[in-house]
Parts: structure tokens; C-alpha cells; sequence
């Protein structure tokens, strides 16, 4: 029953944020520029973009990004696709978020929604969170939570967008 219960939950979050027809212009913060973008421009046209919602105090975030990090340069050489990450630390983190990211050697693109506007726009409630955005800017595929693993479940989605005309 409990299994029935969240087969159904999963699919009625999964229709709301696949119903959207565009995605959301909500204000993010680059945080290396200081400067705010609309989350769909932040998005590549004609591209295949991960996008990981977060916060410093998720350790599953963390390892999860870690994880797709530590893959990456091998991914990108097979695969032509963007890797984004949203913060949802509020304003006074922004330091902390800019650090993490620093020490850990992002060289990504990485945005904090403090106010967690995207994420109310975007209508999930827990990180972590990942979205891969299809060539056509629409959500093609989201996931919540993390267990080790799961990135490359993650990067055989893209892998598919990707070849998909």
C-alpha cells in the first residue's frame, strides 16, 4: 500500500512539473558575478542542461554533486551537455554557497535562489533535487533525492536527449 501511495505521489509531482510549457523566468543570482538572471536564460537553447538544487547543510546534495563532478570531464568528452547548480541557502549563506563551491573546484555555473522563488515556481520541496532540460528548453526528466549511483542514471538520461532529434 505504502509502495502504491508513493508510486502515485511520484506520478502527480512528476505531471505538475512536466505540465509546465516553459520554464520558469524567476530570478536567480550568479553568484560569481553578483549579478541575477531569469532561470530560463540561464539555460543553454539547444542544449541538454543538469540542473542540481542544493544547500550547504545537505550532505546527500553534496556527495551528489561530488559525485557528478568527479564524472564529468569523462561524461563531456562523450557527451555535449551543460551542468548547472541552483543553492537554496538564503541570502546571508551566499558567502559559505561562493566557498564551498571555490574550495571544491567548481567549474560550473552555480546560482542561489535565496528567497526560494525558483523553487516554489518549479513546485518540488526537498533537495536534492535534479532537472535535466531538454534541447527545447522543457523539463524531459526530474528526480529527488540521492543514493550513491544514481548520477549514472542520471548522465544515461542525457546520454539519450542528447541523440534524441
Amino acid at each position: 500500500m505504502k509502495k502504491i501511495f508513493s508510486t502515485i505521489a511520484a506520478l502527480a509531482f512528476a505531471t505538475a512539473v512536466f505540465a509546465q510549457d516553459e520554464l520558469p523566468s524567476t530570478a536567480i543570482k550568479d553568484v560569481n558575478t553578483g549579478k541575477k538572471v531569469a532561470f530560463n536564460q540561464a539555460i543553454e537553447s539547444g542544449k541538454v542542461t543538469v540542473v542540481s538544487f542544493w544547500a550547504t547543510w545537505c550532505v546527500p546534495c553534496k556527495k551528489e554533486i561530488k559525485s557528478i563532478r568527479e564524472k564529468l570531464p569523462e561524461w563531456k568528452k562523450e557527451t555535449d551537455f551543460n551542468f548547472i547548480t541552483v543553492s537554496l541557502d538564503e541570502t546571508r549563506a551566499e558567502g559559505l554557497v561562493r566557498s564551498y563551491a571555490k574550495s571544491q573546484g567548481w567549474d560550473f555555473p552555480y546560482f542561489i535562489d535565496a528567497n526560494s522563488d525558483l523553487k516554489r515556481s518549479l513546485n518540488f520541496q526537498t533537495v536534492p533535487f535534479t532537472l535535466i532540460i531538454d534541447k527545447n528548453g522543457k523539463v524531459a526528466y526530474q528526480h529527488s533525492g540521492y543514493e550513491e549511483g544514481g548520477e549514472n542514471e542520471t548522465y544515461a538520461k542525457v546520454k539519450e536527449l542528447v541523440s534524441a532529434k
